[in-house]
């Protein structure tokens, strides 16, 4: 296969725009066999140069995969860290998927994996608005003024986070919607308010929910599930 100047192969992967793909390179966004590239002209080999936006590959002509998984506490959201067990220990397929954003090791719920390079950079973007929605348990009581500073928004590592939407469940527990996901927010969230999360579950994604799926388990996306999330794109 002859040289591909890298813009065209972003667009002809499928991952992007070519326009969008030269703003990427612009950014600083785009590694070629882990090398930042910065110029528009560069050209790439599609058959054997590694291509990362944003540290996810680009592959073209492959079958797009996407598939729910109900995270297990202890898990680590990675493709491969070190001494612990990973989220893909639990999905044993010949195509190579990768974890759409993250969920705290001690935190169980819904994760989604995929091999779309476009899907995994819209989900994981923060300016994409996407609603993720969490299943939280307290230590303790959590007041009504508590939790509508949480709704409102918090200082948190240096800037307040976007209004959620929040409703009680019992006097320990609540659920919360967000449209951002900062490292271990919900976690700081509460801290601000006093209080200590002993539980948080994530049970939906977009239109995606978790349903009755089993802690470990995982499931391919429905069709409609995709046809939701491919119209975000």
């Amino acid at each position: 296969m002859p040289l591909m100047r890298l813009q065209k192969y972003l667009s002809s992967a499928g991952f992007c725009s070519r326009r969008k793909g030269e703003e990427y390179i612009k950014e600083g966004l785009v590694k070629v066999n882990g090398i930042t590239i910065l110029e528009l002209g560069t050209k790439v080999d599609p058959q054997n140069d590694r291509i990362e936006v944003n540290g996810t590959l680009v592959q073209a002509n492959q079958k797009p995969v996407y598939i729910a998984l109900n995270k297990p506490k202890e898990y680590v959201t990675s493709c491969d860290h070190h001494g612990e067990k990973i989220v893909l220990d639990l999905i044993n397929i010949p195509e190579r998927i990768y974890p759409v954003g993250r969920l705290d090791k001690d935190s169980t719920g819904l994760l989604l994996l995929t091999n779309d390079g476009r899907l995994h950079h819209r989900l994981s973007h923060p300016s994409f608005d996407h609603e993720k929605e969490y299943e939280v348990i307290v230590a303790s009581h959590i007041t009504d003024g508590a939790l509508r500073s949480l709704e409102k928004g918090l200082p948190v590592m240096g800037t307040k986070t976007r209004p959620a939407k929040i409703k009680r469940l019992s006097s320990k527990r609540f659920r919360i919607i967000l449209k951002e996901g900062r490292n271990r927010q919900i976690r700081r969230m509460v801290g601000k308010v006093g209080g200590r999360v002993i539980g948080l579950k994530r049970i939906r994604i977009s239109n995606i929910k978790l349903g009755r799926l089993s802690e470990g388990s995982w499931r391919y996306l429905r069709e409609r599930e995709k046809d939701g999330l491919l119209k975000t794109l």
